[in-house]
């Protein structure tokens, strides 16, 4: 179980789906050992959508010297049966199919029209208010968080 403590908001605790993307699985499970998400914030916020984070420059451009993994979805060639319902976390990439890096999104409500073309790899277990409290918080006209939501930790939970 991964927990995702958010600052003033809560905690999150997902399951990895190894089974789904076992890939994505492990590069997540890297990174959290690594401490990477620690301290990073949810940059782009759409109620009714979706909340995403863990740019590194926080931007939601990323870094382009982060290691990019193959992207374990449908129209990538690799079957991937974990659907985009609410409490689905699933990684964030730009139009290259295999450029998704660090950057993930839980989706807050069903979202099936993403699903063969996002690699869906974990599912929220506890903490889905959380995710409702973060989507309801004030953005800009860019979906950004007026006041940062930051990750106070992200870890794995023996």
């Amino acid at each position: 179980m991964i927990i995702l403590k958010i600052k003033d908001y809560g905690t999150i605790k997902f399951e990895l789906r190894f089974d789904c993307a076992p890939l994505t699985c492990a590069h997540i499970e890297k990174l959290v050992k690594e401490g990477f998400y620690d301290g990073l914030i949810f940059h782009r916020v759409i109620n009714g959508f979706m909340i995403q984070g863990g740019d590194p420059t926080g931007t939601g451009f990323g870094d382009p010297s982060q290691e990019k993994i193959v992207g374990e979805f449908a129209a990538n060639g690799i079957d991937n049966p974990l659907r985009h319902k609410r409490g689905v976390l699933s990684m964030a990439r730009s139009q290259m199919m295999n450029s998704a890096s660090s950057q993930f999104f839980i989706c807050q409500a069903d979202c099936y029209y993403l699903d063969c073309q996002y690699a869906a790899f974990g599912e929220v277990k506890e903490g889905i208010e959380v995710v409702d409290k973060i989507a309801q918080t004030k953005t800009d006209l860019q979906d950004r968080p007026i006041k940062p939501v930051v990750i106070e930790k992200m870890y794995i939970e023996d």
